[in-house]
């Protein structure tokens, strides 16, 4: 399931906010849920073995915008995406929000324009998409050193679509812990993404690369409705893998 939310500034000068804003949205989601919620998923999550899930991701900022230096200037409206397979998180955050009208979104007084909730299809087996927020796909090695190195892979790196099947079995098991048939049926395919869809973003301290474009997945209908709700790759509720159908 997934919302789409629209903010229009209350300031002349537009919405402003740095360029890597994921940690800020991140936080702005938390703050518009219930203090229960939002400290079980963030400090506890879904856990499938050593990994816990906190199951939403988000879009980045949808609209007309410039850049002034370390910003990004929406001069008056923008959207914002968020889904979840736990509808309970939706409806926690779009409460809040119609609740209070107007929101701190940074140092920006926004007024919510609109909360809509999409009619929430069922995919066929193939189907092409494109990211409303970068996927990032990522290893933790040992240098010849033992010192640990973290190496972001590309979509024309055949481990890019086998860690995101790994990563959606973990997720539908931490989901779904009895139903373990048909879950090795998951490919995705780069169909228009060159080196210009790398993005390097900084999230607090830390340079995460991660790959925007249009893609074709293939999978199981669990499978792929998860990879809807849930994001690919990781680091979904830090604001990266969020995917629409693509339509040409």
């Amino acid at each position: 399931m997934r919302i789409k939310i629209d903010f229009i500034s209350q300031s002349k000068y537009g919405i402003r906010l740095p360029l890597h804003y994921n940690y800020l949205l991140q936080g702005f989601i938390y703050k518009n849920l219930s203090r229960h919620l939002a400290r079980f998923i963030h400090n506890q999550g879904y856990q499938y073995e050593k990994r816990r899930f906190r199951f939403f991701t988000f879009s980045r900022l949808l609209g007309k915008f410039r850049i002034d230096r370390d910003w990004i200037i929406y001069p008056k409206i923008c959207t914002l995406w968020i889904a979840s397979p736990i509808i309970k998180i939706l409806e926690s955050f779009a409460g809040s929000l119609a609740r209070e009208g107007c929101i701190q979104l940074g140092d920006n007084l926004c007024e919510v324009t609109s909360i809509e909730v999409p009619f929430t299809k069922k995919y066929e087996k193939e189907i092409e998409i494109r990211t409303l927020s970068p996927i990032t796909v990522y290893s933790t090695l040992l240098t010849p050193d033992r010192k640990k190195k973290t190496y972001y892979y590309s979509p024309f790196e055949p481990e890019f679509s086998k860690l995101i099947l790994q990563n959606l079995i973990k997720k539908y098991l931490a989901l779904h812990p009895d139903k373990k048939d048909n879950l090795q049926v998951f490919s995705i395919t780069p169909r228009w993404v060159s080196k210009k869809n790398e993005h390097i973003i900084y999230y607090k301290k830390t340079i995460i690369k991660a790959w925007s474009g249009i893609y074709r997945i293939k999978g199981s209908q669990g499978l792929l409705e998860l990879a809807f709700d849930s994001g690919l790759g990781s680091k979904n509720s830090q604001g990266f893998g969020m995917i629409e159908e693509y339509k040409n």
